[in-house]
């Protein structure tokens, strides 16, 4: 296994702008796909100036809906020729089903989406995947189990749940495991316990770190609908969750874009699963979990959009 290449200095090939680009740039069209009976729904964003671009397909982290950034990403993907579709979960935005951060119902609902592009007549053969967070882990998972995917981006991975383990307090995982079974216990009887998604240092929520409260509002439109509560079943799922152990088996050029100051992922679980994945780049940045959707947002993805160019469009060439 090859060490990953690091690249935290290295300019990009291709400068992204700051603005989000002209609507005349590309056309974005609704899909939906349906998972164990739920329908998914989708937007596929299609740069108009290009024959049958590769697509990045996009998926968001812990209970984030694809409003909460990824149309922007997606934007300057178009921009960039690329096809991009962004998709919502089972249970989040306007996706039908119940809400739950279960990693294993969300992968299926990750598979759903790549078989539905994978339909679309005029999109190119080629398929990246793009996942931030949570998702980050989600895309090294899909990708080991499936030998049509060329190129994964993975954004502050997630990668394993056992970090939880040791950056949580005893008191912490006592109270996350209580509320967990409770909740269990309450869905035999049609009923449900929920838990907050982010909060202050010291409050009960599945995101408590410093910075994830103003860094995951800062996320949610004003118009947004969506409520700061999961299911506490979830606290019992994510230690278990280690997208790391699956890293060996992805064939495919990744890229993991890590920060040194993340307050949710440490640095050395990004580092970690880069060395695992046999054909990986690194690129490690002086921010925070959150700070890839603001500050850093230009640098990142002109990073990706690099990496893309060398992966994806290639390809198709």
């Amino acid at each position: 296994m090859s060490a990953p290449t690091a690249t935290p200095d290295r300019p990009p090939a291709r400068r992204v702008r700051d603005e989000r680009p002209s609507r005349e740039r590309f056309a974005t069209r609704r899909l939906t796909f349906s998972v164990e009976g739920d329908d998914c729904a989708g937007t596929l964003y299609r740069p108009r100036d290009a024959d049958d671009p590769e697509t990045v397909v996009l998926g968001h982290g812990f209970a984030a809906e694809a409003a909460f950034g990824l149309d922007r990403v997606a934007e300057h993907l178009a921009d960039a020729g690329y096809a991009a579709f962004t998709f919502d979960y089972r249970g989040f935005g306007p996706s039908e089903g119940e809400p739950l951060v279960l990693p294993s119902r969300q992968i299926a609902d990750w598979e759903a989406a790549i078989d539905r592009v994978r339909g679309i007549e005029d999109l190119g053969d080629g398929i990246a995947l793009w996942g931030a967070s949570l998702a980050g882990g989600h895309v090294v998972s899909v990708a080991a189990d499936r030998y049509d995917v060329d190129a994964v981006v993975a954004r502050t991975p997630f990668a394993d749940g056992r970090s939880l383990l040791r950056s949580k307090s005893l008191r912490y995982l006592l109270r996350a495991t209580a509320a967990g079974l409770r909740d269990r216990f309450a869905g035999l009887v049609g009923r449900q316990h929920e838990v907050k998604v982010y909060g202050r240092p010291g409050e009960f929520a599945a995101l408590n770190e410093p910075g994830a409260l103003d860094g995951y509002a800062a996320l949610i439109p004003r118009d947004s609908t969506w409520q700061n509560g999961t299911r506490a079943r979830t606290l019992l799922a994510l230690p278990r969750y280690r997208p790391v152990a699956d890293a060996s088996a992805v064939t495919c050029p990744s890229l993991v874009v890590a920060g040194t100051n993340d307050e949710v992922v440490p640095y050395g679980i990004a580092e970690g699963l880069a060395a695992d994945l046999p054909e990986s780049s690194l690129v490690a940045l002086p921010m925070g979990h959150w700070d890839h959707y603001d500050e850093r947002f230009v640098e990142v993805l002109a990073h990706e959009v690099a990496f893309l160019d060398e992966n994806l469009r290639s390809r198709g060439r």
